[in-house]
């Protein structure tokens, strides 16, 4: 069932106390909770009762300009006018970025692969909870807001060098061979050294919001990198750990 409950968090500079969020739902209960259980967490929400008011509101999005009319759309599949996975398209094709977290009843394997594939970055089937929801939306705007960084063409820490175009990582000037989870892990403790992650956002910035499996899976490829970067993994320089809260670069 639909709940009202939505975890409080408190708001930091990274996610943004008023990223703006366009609801697109015509049901009107789901979007009223919507907007509460999201204004509850200090988003701008703007909502839209069918597809073509929508579109209307979206269609100011420049490509050249880099500038979002919104932050993040949450786009019911049936809606009246136009549907979700048209407006999804109609945003893919003219180049459009937003974030897109799509709502539907529908919860085949089929119907989630088909919202993917058209454009959405994240399907929700309902009846969801609104925990689930808000957790979801803080998740796809941390990763836009990760991805509109300015690219390094490298990440220099002492005696560590990453490139992240090519994939590579130097240490002691030597050469070293990371998995993609461990490449992943590294670029991120590096893109902000001495911030401290817990498991929790760790698994949700490098597995995903989907994963499903042990935290201790972070523990794990924390060690493996340790072994691989550090002269004494049992003394670690690099990824130290933070008793109780997670884990610091630097």
């Amino acid at each position: 069932m639909y709940t009202s409950e939505s975890p409080k968090y408190p708001h930091t500079a990274e996610i943004g106390q008023r990223s703006r969020i366009l609801v697109v739902e015509d049901e009107e209960l789901i979007r009223e909770m919507l907007v509460l259980a999201l204004e509850e967490e200090g988003y701008g929400v703007v909502t839209a009762t069918d597809g073509r008011l929508a579109v209307e509101y979206l269609k100011s999005y420049e490509p050249n300009s880099g500038e979002l009319s919104f932050d993040l759309v949450i786009l019911d599949l049936m809606l009246p006018q136009i549907n979700g996975l048209d407006i999804c398209r109609l945003l893919r094709y003219q180049g459009n970025p937003v974030p897109i977290l799509m709502l539907s009843a529908k919860g085949s394997e089929t119907d989630r692969v088909l919202g993917l594939e058209v454009g959405a970055d994240d399907y929700l089937t309902k009846p969801f909870s609104m925990r689930e929801l808000v957790a979801r939306c803080r998740a796809l705007l941390r990763r836009q807001r990760l991805s509109t960084l300015p690219q390094l063409p490298v990440l220099q820490y002492k005696e560590i060098s990453l490139y992240p175009q090519e994939c590579r990582v130097l240490v002691r000037a030597q050469e070293v061979n990371l998995s993609p989870k461990e490449f992943r892990l590294l670029e991120l403790f590096m893109s902000y050294a001495r911030r401290v992650w817990s498991r929790e956002q760790l698994l949700d910035q490098v597995w995903g919001p989907d994963f499903v499996g042990d935290s201790k899976t972070v523990d794990v490829h924390i060690r493996w990198l340790r072994e691989k970067l550090e002269q004494d993994p049992s003394r670690p320089e690099y990824i130290v750990t933070v008793r109780g809260f997670g884990y610091r670069f630097g």
